[in-house]
């Protein structure tokens, strides 16, 4: 059990664990990937997960012996981006649940600075329309970063503006590179749903994101 001293932040993925729009991602690779005659299915799409659209693109750009220019890429990656950012017009703040709300609410009470962490450059479009952008105290996304996951950047980014060190802040995810992510920038690896769960490098699995309030208590202090 930890200490409420040892965790005095949570940074959260956003796609997977505060909402779900991987339906989107799904739709919009595969129309990029039918347009270009590769074959792309939810097994292809699993690898996805958590990574850059770049590194996305190249997984399913192996599916293909044709070669590309990095140009033609950047227009296959922009051209699903849009897609992508059509569909997300159908998100309303009913994609959030009640315990994700309830569960946000309760650990800023207990007084935990909270982040989202996200390799999607489309971060705060989401949290624009699911209103929920006030819920955090700061933003890490793939507008302001280099490397994907599982390179730590975004988190320690995250843990930067909220000022908070590294080894005191815990990440939720649902992709096995995120709790690798979490685990290189020396931080507290919490699992729920996908790949990232019983993974075997994440620190504690979570059936419900509810399950966070029986594992973090108040925090005691702040340093």
């Amino acid at each position: 059990m930890l200490k409420g001293a040892e965790i005095h932040a949570v940074i959260f993925d956003l796609d997977g664990v505060i909402s779900f729009s991987d339906k989107y991602h799904y739709q919009a690779w595969k129309a990029v990937a039918d347009r270009l005659g590769i074959h792309f299915d939810e097994q292809v799409n699993n690898r996805l997960r958590g990574i850059s659209r770049m590194d996305s693109l190249n997984i399913i750009l192996e599916g293909t012996d044709a070669i590309y220019s990095e140009q033609e890429k950047n227009m296959f990656a922009e051209e699903k981006n849009k897609i992508y950012r059509e569909l997300l017009n159908n998100m309303t703040p009913n994609d959030v649940s009640d315990s994700v709300r309830m569960t946000l609410e309760e650990l800023r009470r207990r007084g935990y600075r909270l982040a989202v962490g996200s390799s999607s450059r489309n971060a705060p479009i989401m949290l624009d329309r699911l209103r929920i952008r006030s819920s955090f105290d700061a933003i890490a996304d793939g507008n302001e970063i280099v490397r994907s996951k599982p390179d730590p950047e975004v988190f320690e980014l995250a843990a930067k503006k909220l000022g908070v060190n590294p080894i005191r802040c815990a990440v939720v995810e649902d992709a096995k590179m995120g709790i690798m992510a979490a685990k290189a920038a020396n931080m507290t690896a919490f699992s729920l749903n996908g790949d990232a769960r019983n993974c075997g490098e994440e620190d504690y699995n979570l059936d419900s994101i509810k399950d966070l309030l029986l594992v973090l208590p108040n925090v005691i202090c702040q340093k």
